[in-house]
Order: structure tokens, then sequence, then C-alpha cells
């Protein structure tokens, strides 16, 4: 009997201590929109997203559209395009120039990585929003 309570001890402790978030911080800059968007890569305008290297712009999700980058055809990442280092405002919305993401707003130097997310450049503590990537097929399922 003592070991049947030392067992379900151990596994509540398991699951209370695993977390659901990912391994994402909260940002209290950029709050979480909930959204899910199927990318048609038959379509001319996400066929870049047929070829590893490239990347492709989304408008109108999450808060300022999102970037989504093909590494190999079988991995794929997708980033928030609103800067995740002040609020969003007129001038948050990042610039993409090959892999590199950058701030427009002139009072920061804030540069990300869109391989990984993380900043290159500037005082930022966080790094850019993730958002989960799926393919199917001719299908790439962008959500948050």
């Amino acid at each position: 009997m003592k070991i049947r309570n030392a067992y379900i001890l151990a596994l509540l402790l398991i699951v209370f201590a695993c977390t659901s978030d990912d391994g994402r911080n909260n940002n209290p800059f950029l709050v979480d929109i909930g959204f899910q968007m199927d990318l048609n890569t038959n379509l001319p305008q996400y066929s870049n997203l047929n070829f590893p290297g490239n990347f492709v712009i989304v408008p109108n999700v999450g808060l300022r559209g999102a970037v989504v980058y093909n590494f190999n055809n079988s991995q794929y990442v997708a980033y928030e395009l609103s800067d995740p280092n002040h609020s969003p405002n007129s001038c948050s919305t990042l610039e993409i120039n090959g892999i590199e993401a950058t701030c427009p707003c002139t009072d920061d130097i804030n540069k990300y990585n869109i391989l990984t997310g993380q900043p290159i450049e500037g005082d930022g503590q966080y790094g850019l929003k993730a958002y989960r990537v799926e393919r199917n097929g001719a299908t790439i399922r962008i959500s948050n």
C-alpha cells in the first residue's frame, strides 16, 4: 500500500511540474491573439515556401502579420512581425531583409534573426514571438 501511495505521489509531482507554454516567455508588450491560417503553397503568393531558404510575409494574422521561413521543406518557423521589445505603435512593424528582422523605429536599434527568433542587436530582453507551424501536403498551417 505504501508503494502505491509513493507511486501516486511521484506521478502527481511529475504532472504538476510540467508546463504547457512551449517554452515561451510571457511578453508584456504583445498580447496573445488566437488565429489559424492555412497557406496553400500552390498559390503564387505562398509558392516561395516550396523552396528551402525562402520566406513569405503573411499580413493580417496576429498583431502585425507574420514571417514564415522554410528551413528544409520539413522544418518551418513563423514569427510575429511586431517588435517584441516595445508596445505596438505606428513604427513597430518589423522589416525583413534576408534573415534579419529590423525595427524601423528611430528610438531603438532592435534587430532579430528570423531563423532563431533571437535578438542580434538592441537592448530588448525578448525574442520574436513564435507561432506554431505544420505542413500537410501543399498546405502550411500557422497558428497561435
